[in-house]
């Protein structure tokens, strides 16, 4: 489970990561990165926060529970990789409907690591 500390809660700082961030896809995630010396307002803890968009394209209720609790497991082990005061968003897919958790977990993963490197300007484009 993600501990609170790390949870994105406001809508305005989904919508200020969403539209400033940097961006990584796969096939079932897509996710927002907004670092600490990019963000307008002050983070509070320094802690990464993460917050989850599913839509109701990925599937009905059920559905959207299943991916959502997957993509918080998931998450909660990639604390690491995020630096800190960070904040990240990740939007479900509809493809992540069908997915299993490996395959979430390591589309998560690399959606990450690829948006981190992107921001700190260590990738290529």
């Amino acid at each position: 489970m993600l501990p609170a500390a790390h949870r994105l809660r406001r809508s305005v700082d989904f919508e200020r990561t969403v539209r400033r961030g940097t961006r990584a896809g796969r096939s079932t995630v897509v996710v927002h990165l907004l670092m600490p010396d990019e963000n307008v307002s002050d983070t509070g803890s320094g802690t990464p926060q993460v917050g989850f968009v599913v839509s109701k394209a990925v599937g009905n209720s059920v559905q959207r529970n299943l991916v959502k609790r997957r993509l918080r497991a998931a998450a909660a082990e990639q604390l690491s990789v995020l630096p800190s005061a960070s904040r990240a968003v990740v939007r479900a897919l509809p493809a992540s409907s069908s997915a299993t958790y490996t395959d979430l977990e390591r589309d998560l993963d690399s959606c990450l690591r690829r948006a981190v490197a992107r921001a700190t300007g260590d990738g290529k484009r």
